[in-house]
Formats: C-alpha cells, sequence, structure tokens
C-alpha cells in the first residue's frame, strides 16, 4: 500500500510519526505509526504534514518526499542510519541523497529527524508514496 505523505504527521514535543484519522472540534484524531494507539491531538500543538516539509537546496527547496525516495535509491534495503550516529556520517548520506543540499540551513539536528522519518516509514508504513500529480490526474478519469 501507497503512503500518503499528506495525512502522515510530525507533531512538536511528541516522538515518531502520526497518521492523521479525523478532525475534532478542538484538534484531530492521529494513530502512531509505531503501535497504532489513536489520541487526540490539541489544535494548539505544532502538526506538520510531511507533504509540506521541503529541504533547502543551494538553489532551490526539495520536496521530502523527493529527498526520501532520494535515500531509498542510495540505501537500497539498508535502514538508514541512526538519529544518534556521528555527524559526519549523516553528512555522508546527505551528500549522495542529495549532493546540493545547503550546507548554511540544512543542519545536522534536521539530517537526525529526516533519518528517523525515513526509518519509521520503512518500518511503519510504506517508502511507496503516493503522488499528487498522479491523483489529480486520476480523478477525472474515475468520474
Amino acid at each position: 500500500m501507497k503512503t500518503d505523505l499528506t495525512k502522515v504527521l510530525a507533531i512538536s514535543g511528541q516522538s515518531g510519526l502520526y497518521l492523521y484519522i479525523s478532525s475534532t472540534r478542538s484538534g484531530a484524531v492521529v494513530e502512531a505509526l509505531s503501535d497504532k494507539k489513536r489520541s487526540a491531538v490539541s489544535a494548539s500543538s505544532k502538526i506538520t504534514s510531511l507533504a509540506d516539509i521541503s529541504i533547502y537546496t543551494d538553489d532551490e527547496e526539495v520536496k521530502l518526499q523527493q529527498v526520501l525516495l532520494n535515500m531509498k535509491e542510495v540505501l537500497g534495503d539498508a535502514d538508514a542510519p541512526s538519529a544518534k550516529s556521528k555527524p559526519e556520517e549523516l553528512k555522508a548520506l546527505f551528500e549522495k541523497a542529495l549532493p546540493t543540499y545547503d550546507r548554511d540551513r540544512f543542519y545536522v539536528s534536521h539530517m537526525k529527524k529526516v533519518v528517523e522519518w525515513y526509518n519509521a516509514l520503512k518500518k511503519y508504513a510504506s517508502l511507496d508514496f503516493v503522488n499528487p500529480d498522479e491523483e489529480a490526474e486520476e480523478a477525472p478519469e474515475q468520474e
């Protein structure tokens, strides 16, 4: 099954990734990817869809989905290095996966989050993503 990054959420102050289930009057109901436990999240929490995240490069911003696909190409079936890996190891991975990443604005702390997300998606979901462009093209044909 393909993963829809518009429904996969990172919630500030909480570890792991969450799947959007539905909205409530005061926020949203989410399900942890790792243990499938559902919880309510307040609308005041900083909730970010992975589809909305981009990484700075020297000449543009690259969507997280493309970065994850590049990492999959570089890593094959292997997991990404742990977030506890040495900074040099993380930088070496991104040198291969995204050679033009902006060294002044894409920090090791960001790299740690990206490798955590990559490993979580690989383990609990899929690195085969729903492509928003394909979805838009398929919709009129089904009518």
